[in-house]
């Protein structure tokens, strides 16, 4: 594969993922405020530590992806990054559930899934290159925190979630 063509591909994957960032972004708008204003389990971070965390988060998965799919492209790969994708989708979908419908039982539901869909994405990217399943386990930590604190805040706030 020449470099021009890995450099697009890095660009689009990067283009990929922040782009599914973007969208959970719009459902976040307001969440620094609604999220100061529930009660909170007392190991939960502040608001400030969410978007750097983030953005790491998302430049690392988008590299992983890239990794796969520098392995034969989209066909070869159709599976693992099929599962990236919707994994990727169920991200999006838990802030529009939690911060922009403040639905806490379907965003636990969903932040399950998205573990469940993270987890599955790692072994099949393991199976094409072992650096891109390393990659996505700072992401598979933190949504396993994640979903503790998803638990924990909803619970805490039955009026509001």
């Amino acid at each position: 594969m020449n470099h021009r063509r890995q450099l697009f591909g890095l660009v689009g994957w990067l283009a990929v993922t922040l782009v599914a960032a973007a969208l959970g972004a719009r459902a976040s708008i307001s969440a620094a405020a609604f999220y100061g204003q529930l009660a909170q389990p007392t190991w939960a971070p502040p608001a400030s530590v969410f978007g750097p965390v983030w953005t790491f988060l998302y430049v690392l998965m988008a590299i992983s992806a890239w990794l796969v799919w520098r392995h034969g492209g989209w066909r070869a790969n159709r599976t693992a990054l099929g599962l990236y994708v919707a994994q990727l989708v169920a991200n999006v979908l838990w802030s529009w559930l939690f911060f922009g419908w403040k639905l806490g039982a379907a965003a636990f539901a969903d932040i399950l899934l998205l573990l469940v869909l993270i987890f599955a994405t790692m072994l099949a990217f393991a199976r094409r290159r072992a650096l891109a399943a390393w990659l996505l386990l700072p992401y598979l930590a933190w949504v396993s925190f994640a979903t503790a604190l998803n638990h924990a805040v909803w619970q805490l706030n039955p009026a509001q979630l």
